[in-house]
């Protein structure tokens, strides 16, 4: 069985085949890229390298969000024309789920965490339970204060692991009273392969969807839909009628 997995939900975009067990070939880079100028040639890549059948493959597996927000639309846009041109389902992997997916059997609490600006994170707590990722606290968009709090409670050691990790750790140090430790290099980012294993675990519990229903979760609006609600809100603020001013 052979799974496609895409993640260009954040700084990383990466480009993963896996048949079975074996990871046939990834292309991974964190690196100031434009993902709708790099995904397609990384993809293009992967194909001949592997001497890929696009027809072959089984399933697309695609970080499906949170992240930023091109990023994802980049990636769903990308599985969405792949899917419609092969006639393939589409297997929408969380991405906080991947990134934790990254530190397979890891003892104690796994928490990823992604910048999600405003003193935010997108996270989600998780831990391994039998080889298999448990979901502890769900995906969510937190202030880095009210993750750690939650942390805190559960009161276990805790691996963190995403890009959130450099720009909130020495907030982590200071208020966290638990055991903790950071990824290293090779895990601690979003990787194509642990969006295209966990997708092939979602392929056989039927956790699919076809290419035209498929559409990204954000977990939160975007800085131009927070913009319109305010600007929205002061018009009605300063027009209580709701009449305003008209023209003929």
């Amino acid at each position: 069985m052979k799974i496609l997995g895409l993640d260009s939900s954040g700084m990383v975009a990466s480009v993963a085949l896996v048949e079975d067990d074996t990871l046939l070939g990834e292309y991974t880079v964190n690196y100031k890229k434009n993902h709708s100028q790099t995904l397609l040639p990384m993809l293009d890549e992967i194909v001949k390298m592997t001497e890929l059948d696009l027809a072959s493959i089984d399933g697309i597996a695609v970080a499906a969000g949170p992240g930023s927000f091109t990023g994802l639309r980049i990636g769903s846009a990308t599985a969405k024309g792949l899917g419609l041109a092969l006639k393939k389902p589409l297997i929408p992997v969380p991405t906080v789920e991947a990134l934790a997916y990254n530190l397979y059997d890891t003892q104690g609490l796994i928490c990823p965490i992604m910048d999600a600006r405003r003193n935010q994170v997108y996270t989600g707590i998780y831990r391994f339970r039998e080889h298999c990722l448990v979901t502890v606290k769900d995906q969510m968009a937190v202030s880095i204060e009210e993750l750690l709090r939650l942390l805190n409670e559960l009161g276990e050691s805790v691996t963190f692991l995403g890009d959130g990790v450099p720009v909130f750790r020495e907030r982590i140090l200071e208020l966290g009273s638990f055991p903790c430790s950071f990824a290293p290099a090779h895990v601690n980012r979003q990787r194509g392969a642990a969006v295209a294993a966990l997708g092939l675990e979602y392929f056989r519990a039927g956790k699919t969807e076809s290419a035209a229903e498929h559409s990204p979760d954000y977990l939160r609006v975007s800085q131009a839909e927070r913009e319109r609600a305010e600007r929205e809100r002061r018009a009605a603020a300063a027009d209580p009628s709701g009449k305003g001013e008209r023209s003929l």
